[in-house]
C-alpha cells in the first residue's frame, strides 16, 4: 500500500516557474515507477512525466519536453516535477502516481495522489 500526497502547485504567470513535490508512505518506495499526470477541465488525465524505481530511466510527453523534469529521491520518498517555462496550456490538476512498473497509461498506476492545482495565467 502506498499513499501518495502532492504539494506545491498554485497560480503562475505564463513563463513562470514551479516545482511539484509527491510524498510517498511506504518502506517499498524505491521498487514504484513513478508518474506524474494532469487533467485540464473537460479532458482526459494525460501523462507528464514517468520515472523508474531506481530514477535511471525517464520519460517527457513531447508537450512538456525540454521545458518539465522529474527526478525522485529514494532516501526522502519523494518525486518531482520542476516545470520551467510555464504556459497557459499547462493549467491543470496534476496528480502523482505509482505503479509497479515503468508504464505509460494512467490504467496501469495502482496508486494515485489527491491532485494539486497549477493555474497560469497569460
Amino acid at each position: 500500500q502506498v499513499q501518495l500526497v502532492e504539494s506545491g502547485g498554485g497560480l503562475v504567470q505564463a513563463g513562470g516557474s514551479l516545482r511539484l513535490s509527491c510524498a510517498a508512505s511506504g518502506r517499498t518506495f524505491s521498487s514504484y515507477a513513478m508518474g506524474w499526470f494532469r487533467q485540464a477541465p473537460g479532458k482526459e488525465r494525460e501523462i507528464v512525466a514517468v520515472i523508474s524505481g531506481s530514477g535511471s530511466r525517464s520519460y517527457h510527453a513531447g508537450s512538456v519536453k525540454g521545458r518539465f523534469t522529474i527526478s525522485r529521491d529514494n532516501a526522502k520518498n519523494a518525486v518531482y516535477l520542476q516545470m520551467y517555462n510555464l504556459k497557459p496550456e499547462d493549467t491543470a490538476v496534476y496528480f502523482c502516481a505509482a505503479s509497479g512498473g515503468y508504464y505509460f497509461s494512467a490504467y496501469q498506476y495502482d496508486y494515485w495522489g489527491q491532485g494539486t492545482q497549477v493555474t497560469v495565467s497569460s
